[in-house]
């Protein structure tokens, strides 16, 4: 997925009011741009950090900017954008990336479903071999927890409580009960990530849930990311690590 717009260079101010963020260009003009994510985004917003953003050239739009990636740490890329994450996990389906998910001839997004008045982010069905529908709910991950002593980073969700997400994940095992699929992805839009797992510490109600998912059936499964100026690939399969840390 290549971005809309070339991406320009900056440096965050501060993030705040959850969708503004004030940024200095290379010129030394301080600029306010619209932050497409909702989160608390953790360490993704450290002020004094290079960020990288798109002008739409739109005079109508009160802030024409777009902030779309941060550097963490110095040496790591996320993308903040969560708009991004479905549009990602459906191209990583259409090219094979995806191998759990292949053989669907139909791709729908946003699809009404469920008990709980939910909208699943991709249904496939019409499978070649026969399966069950599957029914895909995307989550996208930018919480870089660290580095081990071997380099290995640990991305983690939810980056704050999410009742949100525990619904999800009732009505995922609720497709399952049905004969359906039900299937989780982690979308981690950071280069830092290689492990992906629940975040205990932040909102232990979910990490269970989630577990409580899997066990009822629910497929979960992480991609990781190359990121660059120019766009944003999903390119590989990162581990999984659900069990709780031990203190």
């Amino acid at each position: 997925m290549r971005y809309p717009l070339p991406l320009q260079a900056g440096i965050l101010q501060r993030r705040y009011k959850r969708f503004l963020a004030d940024i200095t260009t290379t010129a030394g003009q301080s600029i306010t741009v619209h932050c497409p994510n909702t989160g608390s985004m953790a360490a993704c917003a450290e002020p004094a950090s290079r960020v990288w953003y798109w002008d739409s050239g739109n005079a109508k739009r009160k802030y024409p900017c777009t902030w779309e990636l941060v550097e963490v740490a110095g040496k790591y890329l996320a993308c903040v954008n969560t708009q991004r994450a479905n549009a990602l996990v459906a191209e990583a389906i259409n090219t094979g990336v995806i191998g759990e998910l292949q053989g669907y001839t139909s791709l729908q997004q946003e699809v009404k479903y469920g008990q709980e008045n939910s909208r699943i982010d991709i249904l496939l069905s019409q499978h070649e071999a026969g399966l069950a529908d599957c029914y895909v709910e995307i989550k996208n991950v930018t919480w870089w927890r660290g580095d081990n002593a071997q380099g290995v980073g640990t991305g983690e969700f939810p980056d704050a409580v999410t009742e949100r997400g525990r619904k999800h994940l009732r009505e995922l095992a609720a497709m399952v009960a049905e004969g359906k699929r039900g299937v989780l992805v982690f979308c981690a839009a950071h280069t830092g990530i290689d492990v992906v797992g629940p975040a205990w510490d932040k909102d232990p109600r979910y990490a269970q849930a989630l577990i409580e998912a899997i066990e009822a059936g629910v497929e979960v499964y992480a991609y990781g990311a190359q990121i660059n100026t120019a766009g944003i690939n999903l390119t590989r399969s990162l581990a999984l690590q659900l069990t709780r840390p031990t203190q």
